[in-house]
């Protein structure tokens, strides 16, 4: 298939610079339609031809188009939304066929979607095919095309171009026509490439490629077609020895299953370099060059980047998500007064350490899934009804035994170590200490780390290692500090009757959040889960507060309860319904659809898209403060403005790849899209009414009001 485009290509070429040879004895006639005019563009029909020549049997054409300022139109694969120019040239006569080909296109980005056309002013080139050489020819073309800018205006007309036999030849329509053939991309062995292979994962979201190439690549980019209806997101592209390499990851947004096939590239670079190819298939994905320069550039913004993050992890350790590490910090502070300056030293640093290998650990997870093509956000870990379950677990227990119910004695199990935090029996219960406060909290870290961990997990490995670090030693300073001057610990107040009302009160806060972990497993795994995984708890604590089984059946017992929660969690989730209707409230709230945002922003409406999740505080803070409260309230349900809600609570590719084209990998994300702001305004994590406000006004219709996105694809 592609042979035979690339002949026809050639024979275009050909007839075109044919005729240009008549210049040096020919005159120039205008050979061009009459135009159609709108506010968005001028378009008519052009020929090198300014007649037939006698035996001719192909003709040089080309449709053209001027655009307005600020105005688009699509290429033969659009994107996500978008329809590209049809034409029907069935009105003419003397025509057999016309070929229509399609320069490079270029990317830009509507209503916050990659989109792939043109701006400014575009010649698609024809190669028309006459029924009887040499005479005369009416063209008269039915065009269909899209053009956005603000706002999506479908245009339908009509062009007709009459050509009476003859030879002479139109310099301007031969020039304009050339410029555009020759931005047409080349295939086969034109292309210069070798190599060319691509890799799709199973579930196909991503689309991996590598290519070899004869000459270096300076600023490329990648279009690849999958069928119609399929979208695709921004590349990653990276280039390794000496740019000869070229290694992109695409995401696929949707795919139309019956439509699909197997993807075509196309690369361009800069206006004059631009291929076609059809890589190989091969199942595992490439890996993507390592340059050891990529070290280099970027490192103020990366110096700046870590602070915020550094900063960041600090102000985590009095965030409501850490008050679970947050009473056992304090009793393990109390009882290392009774400890010599030495082991209160080392039972902190082992503490700081269990804070930077969970957060080493989950760089280096987050890279792997990275490196795989998979999408990875931070907090995601509460979507997973197995993680809720043992949390839930372990605070039940802690609570417990702040309580007085039972006494952990077993230093081998995780709940004796961490009840036990700062004993006598070793620094593995200070090394969990660490660990676990560092996992509770991530779902608390949005308002004070959006910008460092998007920055990380759009990035580099380099970049999530020094993140992360900086994150970690952030939260892990009051350890640190400790550690530094154990003088500190002799500042708490002396052991007394005081620790009996501390210690019901810290049991009263870890109940609290194992009912809010409870309430969030309720969400990600249905109610069933929930239920059970209760029940399993109850039992546990009921085997822990009374000692009449053997000890060895004891231990067995305790052994499976705390394992049963975390399996039965797991199975029942996959029973669970996976939509789940949860848009009620004050708020007129509308499911998140991604492609439905460009819809209504074409129609003039604004757009309010709220990412959210039950197991995001902030999420909920926002809501009852500022969503859920006036102006911003009325603002929301007025006319014109339609709120979208995308619930993050399970797993849902579509958010994920949502928030990761906004450069966003956790929540709440908020983004306001209108008329005005198709491209999105993006909302700080927290929220106020004045910055709500303003942006509803700016994205308010400014311009053209009017028009109707087509829905035909």
């Amino acid at each position: 298939m592609l042979s035979i485009v690339r002949l026809r290509a050639y024979c275009m070429r050909f007839v075109l610079f044919v005729g240009l040879g008549f210049l040096a004895t020919s005159h120039a006639i205008a050979a061009t339609s009459d135009d159609f005019s709108s506010t968005a563009l001028t378009a008519r029909l052009i020929t090198v031809q300014d007649g037939v020549p006698p035996g001719a049997e192909t003709l040089s054409a080309g449709l053209d188009l001027t655009l307005s300022e600020g105005w688009k139109t699509y290429w033969r694969s659009p994107g996500e939304v978008g329809i590209p120019p049809q034409i029907d040239w069935s009105g003419s006569s003397n025509v057999a066929g016309v070929e229509m080909l399609w320069p490079a296109p270029e990317r830009f980005t509507a209503f916050g979607i990659e989109n792939f056309g043109y701006h400014d002013t575009v010649v698609f080139p024809l190669r028309v095919t006459l029924e009887r050489p040499g005479e005369p020819v009416d063209l008269t073309g039915a065009v269909k095309l899209l053009v956005c800018s603000e706002v999506c205006v479908p245009q339908t007309f009509d062009l007709t171009l009459s050509l009476p036999s003859g030879s002479d030849i139109d310099t301007v329509s031969a020039s304009r026509i050339s410029t555009f053939l020759s931005r047409v991309p080349t295939e086969g062995d034109q292309t210069g490439v070798s190599d060319a292979v691509a890799s799709i994962d199973a579930k196909q979201t991503t689309l991996t490629l590598e290519l070899q190439s004869a000459t270096a690549f300076g600023t490329p980019d990648v279009f690849a077609e999958l069928g119609a209806g399929t979208a695709l997101g921004k590349p990653d592209i990276r280039l390794g020895d000496g740019g000869r390499r070229l290694w992109a990851r695409i995401p696929i947004l949707t795919v139309h299953a019956e439509l699909y096939h197997d993807p075509v590239l196309t690369v361009t670079d800069g206006p004059a370099r631009a291929l076609t190819l059809t890589p190989q298939l091969i199942s595992p994905p490439p890996a993507p060059p390592f340059r050891l320069e990529q070290l280099v550039p970027g490192l103020d913004k990366l110096a700046w980047i870590a602070l915020v993050a550094f900063l960041g992890g600090l102000i985590l350790n009095v965030m409501p998500c850490v008050l679970p590490v947050l009473s056992i910090k304090l009793s393990s502070a109390i009882k290392t007064q009774a400890r010599g300056a030495r082991s209160v030293r080392i039972g902190f640093l082992f503490a700081a350490a269990g804070v930077m290998s969970f957060m080493w650990s989950l760089a280096a997870i987050l890279y792997a899934l990275q490196m795989s093509g998979v999408a990875v956000g931070w907090g995601l870990q509460f979507q997973n009804p197995a993680f809720l379950a043992l949390m839930f677990l372990v605070l039940a227990v802690f609570s417990a035994n702040l309580f007085g119910l039972f006494e952990l004695a077993l230093p081998s199990s995780l709940q004796s170590r961490l009840s036990n935090a700062g004993g006598t029996s070793g620094h593995g219960a200070d090394f969990a200490t660490g660990f676990f406060g560092a996992v509770m909290a991530t779902p608390c870290s949005a308002p004070f780390l959006g910008t460092a961990v998007a920055f990380a997990l759009a990035g580099r490995g380099v970049d999530i290692i020094i993140v992360f670090t900086a994150l970690g030693l952030g939260l892990a300073l009051p350890y640190l500090l400790i550690a530094l001057v154990p003088g500190l610990v002799a500042v708490l107040p002396k052991p007394g009757r005081w620790m009996v009302g501390l210690k019901l009160l810290l049991g009263g806060l870890l109940l609290g959040t194992a009912i809010w972990l409870l309430w969030v497993l309720s969400s990600v795994a249905g109610p069933l889960s929930t239920f059970v995984v209760t029940g399993l708890s109850i039992a546990l604590l009921a085997v822990l507060i009374r000692r009449p089984l053997p000890p060895a059946l004891r231990n067995l017992a305790v052994i499976l309860l705390s394992v049963l929660p975390m399996v039965s969690a797991e199975l029942l989730a996959r029973q669970a319904p996976t939509e789940v209707e949860r848009l009620g409230g004050q708020i007129n709230w509308i499911a998140f659809e991604r492609g439905d945002i460009a819809r209504r922003v074409s129609q003039g409406e604004v757009v309010f898209v709220d990412v959210t999740a039950d197991w995001c505080l902030t999420c909920k803070a926002n809501k009852a403060l500022v969503l859920e409260r006036d102006p911003v309230l009325s603002a929301l349900n007025g006319e014109g403005v339609i709120a979208m809600q995308a619930d993050w609570t399970r797993p849902d590719e579509r958010i994920s790849r949502y928030l990761e084209a906004n450069n966003r990998y956790g929540i709440p994300f908020n983004a306001i899209y209108g008329p005005g702001a198709p491209n999105g305004i993006v909302l700080s994590e927290i929220l106020s009414s004045q910055a709500i406000l303003a942006a509803l006004d700016s994205a308010r219709a400014i311009g053209i009001q009017s028009s109707t996105l087509e829905t035909e694809q």
